[in-house]
């Protein structure tokens, strides 16, 4: 239906007015549809950041706590000294085993290279580990003459844990959870002792100190803090092979008699690390 004012006029006179209100009301009602375009609200997506890249090297620093272990074994030779009964009551009693514990500290250098979620890395550290296992028997007595009692004393002591491992595990962004396992290395001190009542007291030593190569294997979480900083919880076991010593049991102007001693070496260590990422 046409405007009241449009009906009122001539042909060309409607056009003209017709064409004015059309003039007048396009940027109107662009006006308001802008307006309340205005008034929606605006709905953009932020884009979420890409995944944390573990692919660098580090270089950090590690404390904790940890193990040493060892079992102790004892041999009494054949001599001049102690006869067949005595050497094996010494033999059965000069073995046993001890745990002992200590702090650890220390440092770690390594790389890592990541694709899609595995991450695969080399690491080498070192570590501070003063600990020592100490066997000690002084309850027993030799058998001929009864009552004659004895001790016989072992002990396997360290000053420090160094391992080379590959790691590898999954990467969920800003966490790392992986396994490792590689070679370790140590220095042990062992000492093994012997001495009696009898008058005068015999007494014995043997003792060894040897550098060794032993396994590792263990585990651990990561998390990176910022892009360069990255805190880190593991365990470790290290297994290392047997010291052995050979030495003597001797009473002067009476005899001696060969001493074997022997010990393995098992640390384990619970640490934390702090490393700075390149």
């Amino acid at each position: 239906m046409l405007h009241p004012l449009i009906r009122s006029r001539r042909p060309v006179a409607r056009v003209i007015l017709t064409a004015s209100l059309l003039a007048a009301a396009v940027p109107l009602a662009c006006r308001s549809t802008a307006a309340v375009a205005a008034d929606m609200p605006t709905k953009i997506a932020a884009a979420s950041p890409p995944p944390y890249q573990w692919t660098g090297c580090y270089v950090g620093l590690n404390g904790g706590g940890g193990t040493i272990g060892s079992n102790f074994n004892a041999t009494v030779g054949p001599g001049t000294y102690l006869d067949g009964p005595n050497a094996a009551e010494v033999t059965n009693d000069g073995t046993g085993s001890h745990n002992n514990s200590a702090w650890t500290g220390g440092g770690q250098i390594g790389c890592n290279w990541q694709s899609g979620t595995v991450v695969v890395g080399l690491e080498g550290d070192f570590d501070y580990f003063h600990a020592d296992s100490s066997f000690f028997n002084n309850t027993n007595t030799l058998p001929d003459p009864p009552g004659v009692s004895f001790t016989v004393g072992q002990d396997a002591r360290t000053n420090y844990l160094t391992t080379v491992r590959p790691r590898i595990g999954i990467a969920a962004d800003r966490n790392f959870a992986y396994v490792t396992g590689g070679v370790a290395f140590t220095k042990v001190n062992y000492t093994e002792s012997y001495i009696d009542a009898n008058a005068p007291s015999a007494t014995g030593s043997a003792t060894a100190s040897q550098f060794l190569t032993g396994w590792t294997a263990g585990a651990g979480w990561e998390y990176a803090l910022t892009d360069h900083w990255l805190f880190r919880l593991e365990y470790l076991y290290a297994s290392f092979p047997t010291t052995s010593a050979i030495g003597a049991i001797t009473e002067p102007g009476v005899g001696t008699n060969t001493l074997h001693g022997s010990a393995n070496l098992v640390m384990q260590s619970a640490r934390a690390d702090v490393n700075f990422k390149f």
